[in-house]
């Protein structure tokens, strides 16, 4: 499954060339569980848009909607225009400067001073005007501007994936917020369904008391049943508002504007997971791709720490026209012009530079620490995802057993009960039996449905299907 990362991992080619650090990344061969390939490479990919597959059109179309209007997205869009923008500032540094001057100038002078000492009145009054065009560069001989532009545009590379990050974080929580609000409304059902069904016991119980065959103390028992059923109603009700609140924030809607219809868990259609989920999962997972990303944006910083080092050779040049008179300002005996060429060997900066360096060489180790935890935290939660999606799917089997084998003794014991075959209590017993599982097969299903959400979010979303590689017959 995973035989061709360890002969090339595409993701680190980019960063092994030269002094960048090695990753030394220990992968595994398979995953627990999944070695089998799959008869067609494709078939354990899920789609881009993989919240499709659980055939809900009102999710569809709030995933859609969180996508588009989502606030946490907008914030990362304009993060990514923010890191554009430094790129083209830092890059800057590898092309020319040129300013256009222009002056014009009267001044009059004392005739007092100007006189002397003889009292004699000289030229008080004088204009200079002058238009130049100056021009500075800085020749970048060892590469410092090239590396500190790398490092921008390995930085707004990176704020691209960002923005994958947290569009895939944007959808698993809009599916799950989505996924609680059905069950809450399943568990609500299933409180109602039993309150019923307490409430025809109670009657019962009483009709029997009046006849004599029972007591005050199993209605009060009944009663008190009656109420614990009815007190679990409000939490289920307040998480129903707060699922709704929740996809409202992530919709970038106020509450009052979100009208959700919801529904039941049982008409979710549960994706089925495929065997044989290739190695191709470094490249996927936006956040690793972030992380590599950060980590050439570092090494790009320690290039640039290394070359101010080194001296730094400037051009500047500055010509145009100088005149007193405006008329003959354009005139060629009005030019002029200035060449220049300087060095700058760096001597003392009080460790300035080191210091500097061995900041850049810090951030660059850190980065490579978040990049290797990266790549190992992906293959535990691709492991973690799998391993809980077939033993939710067990215990959601088991637990409609529980359910069907609990509803079977609680519709006996209650026609028992009628038939004043059996006491109150085992039909109190069978009851509370059969409410307490059917609840938790609704988390039970709930639990198995994320946790196919956090398998799509663990291999990094959806994937690109690999085009069809065709031969020219000619």
């Amino acid at each position: 499954m995973l035989q061709a990362f360890t002969t090339a991992l595409p993701l680190t080619g980019c960063l092994l060339a030269g002094n960048d650090p090695d990753p030394a990344l220990d992968v595994p061969a398979a995953y627990d569980g999944f070695s089998r390939r799959p008869a067609v490479a494709e078939a354990a990919l899920p789609p881009l848009d993989w919240w499709r597959e659980f055939r809900s059109h009102e999710l569809t179309a709030i995933v859609e909607e969180a996508r588009n209007s989502n606030l946490d997205i907008a914030a990362a869009v304009a993060r990514i225009v923010q890191a554009d923008a430094q790129a083209r500032i830092t890059g800057a540094a590898l092309l020319p400067t040129v300013d256009f001057n222009g002056s014009a100038s009267h001044s009059r002078s004392s005739q007092t001073v100007t006189g002397g000492a003889s009292g004699g009145i000289g030229r008080s009054e004088r204009d200079d005007l002058s238009a130049a065009l100056s021009a500075s560069y800085e020749i970048d001989f060892w590469g410092k501007n090239r590396a500190a532009l790398r490092a921008a545009e390995e930085s707004a590379v990176a704020s691209r994936f960002d923005r994958e990050v947290v569009a895939l974080s944007t959808v698993v929580s809009a599916a799950n917020a989505y996924f609680q609000l059905l069950a809450a409304q399943d568990r609500l059902r299933v409180a109602r369904n039993n309150l019923q069904s307490a409430s025809r016991i109670l009657d019962l119980i009483r009709q029997r008391r009046a006849a004599g065959t029972a007591s005050d103390l199993d209605v009060a028992q009944q009663e008190s049943t009656l109420a614990n059923l009815r007190a679990a109603i409000p939490p289920l009700e307040q998480t129903v508002k707060q699922s709704r609140t929740a996809l409202a924030i992530l919709t970038a809607r106020v509450p009052e504007h979100v009208h959700i219809r919801g529904g039941s868990l049982d008409a979710i259609t549960i994706p089925r997971v495929t065997p044989g989920l290739p190695s191709e999962l470094l490249a996927q997972r936006p956040d690793i791709r972030e992380a590599e990303a950060n980590l050439a944006a570092a090494n790009a910083n320690v290039v640039n720490a290394r070359a101010k080092f080194l001296p730094s050779i400037t051009l500047t040049g500055e010509g145009g026209y100088e005149s007193a008179v405006l008329k003959t300002l354009l005139r060629p005996e009005s030019a002029f012009y200035t060449l220049a060429a300087g060095l700058t060997q760096p001597v003392f900066h009080g460790g300035e530079l080191s210091g500097n360096l061995d900041l850049q060489k810090g951030r660059q180790d850190e980065l490579l620490q978040n990049y290797r935890k990266a790549v190992i935290s992906a293959f535990g939660d691709v492991e973690n995802a799998l391993d809980a999606v077939r033993r939710t799917a067990a215990r959601e089997r088991l637990q409609r057993d529980v359910v069907r084998y609990s509803r079977q003794a609680f519709d006996i014991s209650e026609q028992r009960f009628r038939e004043g075959t059996i006491d109150l209590i085992t039909l109190l017993q069978t009851q509370q039996t059969l409410y307490t599982a059917q609840d938790a097969l609704v988390q039970a299903r709930l639990a198995h449905i994320q946790a196919v959400v956090s398998l799509y979010q663990a291999l990094g979303g959806g994937w690109l299907t690999k085009p069809v590689e065709t031969t020219d017959a000619r």
